[in-house]
């Protein structure tokens, strides 16, 4: 019987693993797939020759985490790569909008927008007083006790409230007071829409802010060899400290007696106990009103979650291209993540499509050259690529003229991808004749790789305001404990949300750990 049970080898469910095995505890992860890494995965599904990231792709995220930096997934043979600039958001008239590796060639290309130079090294300058303590805040349970009195120390010397209200800003309101042109209205607008976020919804200021900080500090590094990469370093670390995992075993449900969990039961009807804890790396629908019977919840939870929101559908398009992406704008060829769209208003107008719950005619598209970030990724002069883009989780209608319902069928998903290569070929006239192979990812085939992913939703939950610290996923939580006794709550459903950090994972297990008294031992092991 080991000790305790993780359901999902996403990574959070592998993180959680990892550090309930560094503090002693004999370990056991479920994965439903037949192979781990939930959303952080690589095949040559695409083409023979080119490696394509099925899910995420990009990790400024995991750059920046404490949590997988006490990992040492390095140790694991993991290396990183980054293409020589991060983000770039080219404009139809040929001005592009570049975040350099370097803050100092960043505000040299934004010169050329009025003043935006000396705002962005203003914002760069408030990231480097706040930002190391305002990771460590989102990363550690809430409330983050230590790390918050931190942080609220640095906020005061930048600015105290007003630098609060400037976090607590619609992103389209922060550009306009912090910049004269549109170049870092672009690169803070375009970072926002990573998550659900319009460029009017409160909080998008901060989250733009967030991203566009990280990618200046950290960069968008991409695994040496694919997404898998990452997953596999922390599968072998896991191994290496003798944990199981075992894949193709779902659980239909986590065994509860006497208000405790004691194990889960698989969909073979295999009855796995466990000794101390269970470790749910699933969405919190999922977990309590699949996994865990009714009779053993609250009222109050279960009405809850009948307003649980998620984020935004995904659709995604993986390429093959035989060349380089022939950008109007020549900046953006060493981007490795390129915002698609006809600047803010465009971003405004994707996102007010899809609160109306129609299919966007033009798109804002991710995109993502991966040869450029990685040249393993593909052949020399070639590019291994993708685009996602989002919809609404509920279509009632089709803003362009393909009359997409959101059957997804085969003439959707060819309509959709079509759509999507469209709007970059606007940008990169050309694009499409360089299309060696393509694989289309709806919706519904996300969500099938991955249960999680409910069509495709990429944070397991909305990233707004209402829905998170001690709003996540539901009201009165955001800590990984549950109603239930020894069952905690270990996937971005849980505070501090999306994006591959590790910190839910690390939170459910440090609580697991406490309930045991054994936080504490973690604590040294991972000093040792």
């Amino acid at each position: 019987m080991p000790d305790a049970v993780v359901i999902g080898a996403g990574p959070n469910g592998l993180v959680a693993a990892n550090l309930l095995a560094d503090a002693g505890w004999s370990v056991e992860v479920l994965e439903a797939q037949e192979e781990p890494g939930g959303a952080v995965l690589s095949d040559r599904g695409v083409h023979p020759d080119y490696v394509s990231d099925v899910f995420s792709a990009f990790y400024p995220l995991a750059a920046a985490s404490p949590v997988l930096a006490r990992l040492d997934l390095a140790a694991e043979g993991l290396r990183w790569s980054h293409a020589p600039s991060v983000v770039a958001h080219p404009l139809l008239d040929g001005r592009c909008a570049v975040l350099e590796r370097r803050v100092q060639d960043t505000c040299a290309g934004l010169a050329g927008f009025a003043a935006d130079a000396d705002a962005w090294e203003d914002l760069y300058r408030t990231w480097a007083q706040v930002g190391p303590d305002l990771v460590q805040a989102l990363f550690t349970p809430f409330p983050p006790i230590r790390s918050g009195l931190r942080l609220a120390a640095r906020l005061r010397a930048a600015g105290g409230l007003r630098m609060a209200r400037k976090l607590a800003l619609p992103v389209r309101r922060l550009g306009e007071e912090q910049f004269t042109g549109d170049g870092g209205r672009l690169l803070l607008a375009g970072n926002a829409l990573h998550a659900d976020l319009a460029p009017e919804a409160a909080g998008s200021g901060g989250f733009g802010w967030l991203m566009s900080m990280l990618g200046q500090s950290h960069g968008f590094p991409v695994p040496v060899g694919g997404a898998g990469a990452l997953t596999a370093a922390l599968v072998s670390r896991l191994r290496s400290k003798g944990g199981v995992l075992r894949c193709g075993e779902r659980v239909a449900s986590v065994v509860v007696r006497g208000g405790t969990a004691v194990g889960v039961r698989t969909t073979a009807g295999e009855t796995v106990s466990a000794r101390r804890a269970v470790l749910a790396d699933t969405s919190a629908p999922a977990l309590y009103q699949d996994l865990v019977g009714e009779e053993h919840l609250p009222s109050r939870l279960l009405r809850d979650l009948e307003r649980f929101q998620w984020d935004f559908a995904t659709f995604k398009v993986d390429w093959a291209l035989t060349g380089p992406v022939p950008w109007t704008a020549p900046q953006a060829a060493g981007a490795g993540t390129v915002h698609v769209a006809d600047g803010v208003d465009g971003l405004t107008r994707f996102a007010a499509q899809i609160a109306m719950g129609e299919v966007p005619d033009e798109p804002f598209a991710l995109f993502g050259q991966m040869t450029t970030a990685d040249p393993t990724r593909s052949p020399a002069g070639t590019e291994s690529a993708w685009a996602y883009t989002h919809l609404p989780q509920r279509i009632t209608s089709d803003a362009g003229p393909d009359r997409i319902t959101g059957r997804w069928d085969a003439r959707e998903q060819e309509a959709m991808a079509d759509r999507v290569e469209a709007q970059v070929e606007r940008f990169a006239p050309g694009f499409r004749g360089l299309i060696g192979a393509r694989r289309i990812l709806a919706p519904t085939t996300l969500q099938a790789m991955d249960e999680n992913l409910c069509n495709g939703a990429i944070n397991n939950g909305t990233t707004a305001l209402h829905q998170q610290a001690i709003f996540r996923p539901t009201p009165g939580t955001g800590r990984p404990e549950t109603p239930v006794k020894g069952l905690y709550l270990a996937s971005a459903a849980a505070h501090p949300g999306g994006g591959v950090h590790g910190a839910p994972g690390a939170n459910a297990a440090r609580a697991a750990l406490r309930a045991h008294g054994l936080h504490a031992l973690l604590h040294r092991a991972q000093r040792v």
